[in-house]
């Protein structure tokens, strides 16, 4: 076991099948004399640790120069939003912290704004995790750390009292420990597939505001936002996103957030010679979608945009493709995120899948309850003539998430045991859920550890926030804000 995590892969040597459950119980225990729970309180930044501001400009040398600035711009709103693109600087710092050397599939990147509503593959809503491009396997304790920060940094953003954020936090990481102790009991097959859809949900949020936990007011919005999600899908976009050009369907532009093609390629033959690639791609990504026999096959591509996603991710190439099924009432938008190496890479060590699209794709399928059907990917040659992985999903399946801004301190603590819960469930799949589960143990002293640390942690995020709003301000680095 290692106190610290180190670079390269820390999965266990030994197929779990071969060990007995007092081997796995044992192992989880012997993990806490080589890093004590309550050391996971402690964290100042390491020697020669690098600056945040140099690490976004090298992640920025990869993605698209005038997309940047948008970037910058959406992470100086606030310190939570700073946060939310700094996955790479966390990366960094996760490595030098205690860590018990068990090894579970991470989701990399796992902040409360990573977590949401969407429909399964049965058309059930379900809420889990839906972000993987960070995904890789690494030590469990990086992904709650992550998870917990930003609910202390959330509370700060939404003037939550010091003792309020605590509270938030200790309950999403107990519920996290005691769903993974909870996993542990259960065969492996219950919990590969345990889950937490709309039902669930709607009688947490019923059993909430009858223990006065959470009042009536937030349960409509939460019950709304619900149904909202219902109403995202492909037909919406195809209202708000697409118009008619010389009788064919179009994705309109909105720039800088939506650009067509044409836009992007001047000639005329360069735009007909990457249309007829796209054809040829689609063909390509049909092969790596799980089902023998798909609806793929039933859909026509007619147009496509780049599109500008997220608040980390802004940079990296991102496109929405319009295809049509039966006629143009029936669409489908597909879309294409470019997969760069996981910031884990680095201190986790490399993936062993060739492709990142593929990476991301065998990621989520081994965390989330269920996928998209549309869940796949390639490698192309880009438009620059460079050589890139993207993963492909549909644009919007009935997607929804937390309104995050409006929170009040119920809701904040119910959804972060929502959060808590997902991630446990997540972790439970791949890895050894039983030595994570006795490592935890029954009583709090990780999840005080865990509190501790956030706060800290909350302190170290505003001064890198706080860094790269005078590199802003200096001029070293352009911002666009407001986009």
């Amino acid at each position: 076991m290692a106190a610290t995590a180190r670079r390269g892969r820390t999965a266990p040597r030994w197929r779990l099948a071969d060990l007995s459950l007092d081997d796995r119980i044992a192992r989880g225990r012997a993990a806490r004399g080589e890093a004590p729970r309550s050391g996971h309180a402690r964290w100042e930044p390491a020697p020669g640790r690098p600056g945040p501001v140099t690490l976004l400009a090298d992640q920025a040398a990869t993605r698209v120069p005038e997309l940047v600035p948008i970037r910058y711009g959406r992470m100086l709103v606030s310190p939570g939003t700073f946060y939310r693109g700094g996955a790479l600087i966390m990366a960094s710092d996760l490595a030098a912290t205690p860590g018990s050397g068990i090894t579970v599939q991470l989701c990399g990147d796992a902040h409360l704004s990573n977590f949401g509503v969407f429909a399964s593959p049965e058309r059930q809503l379900i809420f889990d995790i839906n972000d993987f491009d960070e995904t890789l396997p690494g030590p469990w304790e990086w992904d709650v750390k992550r998870l917990a920060a930003s609910f202390e940094i959330a509370g700060r953003d939404l003037g939550f009292s010091p003792d309020d954020r605590r509270d938030i936090v200790l309950a999403g990481v107990r519920e996290y420990r005691e769903q993974l102790r909870e996993a542990a009991r259960m065969g492996t097959l219950d919990a590969w597939y345990a889950h937490l859809d709309e039902e669930a949900i709607q009688e947490g949020i019923t059993h909430a505001v009858r223990r006065k936990e959470l009042g009536k007011k937030e349960a409509r919005e939460a019950r709304r936002d619900i149904a909202k999600a219902r109403t995202r899908d492909s037909v919406r976009v195809l209202a708000r996103r697409t118009g008619k050009v010389e009788g064919e369907l179009r994705i309109v532009r909105d720039p800088p957030l939506i650009t067509p093609i044409e836009d992007l390629l001047l000639s005329p033959e360069s735009r007909e010679q990457a249309e007829r690639s796209v054809r040829t791609l689609i063909a390509r990504y049909r092969r790596t979608l799980a089902h023998d026999h798909h609806p793929i096959e039933e859909f026509r591509y007619v147009h496509m945009a780049r599109k500008v996603v997220g608040v980390g991710s802004v940079g990296t190439r991102c496109w929405i493709l319009l295809m049509l099924g039966r006629d143009n009432a029936d669409p489908l938008f597909l879309q294409a995120k470019e997969a760069q190496p996981s910031v884990l890479e680095p201190f986790a060590g490399r993936s062993r899948l060739r492709q990142h699209g593929e990476r991301v794709v065998v990621g989520q399928r081994l965390m989330q309850a269920a996928s998209d059907i549309f869940l796949g990917w390639l490698r192309v040659t880009d438009l620059d003539g460079q050589p890139r992985d993207y993963y492909i999903r549909q644009f919007h399946d009935w997607k929804g998430s937390a309104e995050v801004e409006t929170m009040r301190v119920p809701g904040a603590t119910l959804y972060a045991r929502m959060c808590g819960a997902t991630l446990a469930r997540a972790h439970a799949r791949w890895g050894d859920r039983i030595a994570v589960g006795a490592y935890l143990g029954s009583g709090e002293v990780f999840d005080r550890a865990i509190a501790d640390f956030s706060a800290v942690y909350a302190d170290q995020n505003e001064r890198d926030y706080e860094a790269l709003a005078q590199a802003v301000k200096s001029g070293r680095i352009p911002a666009e804000m407001g986009v």
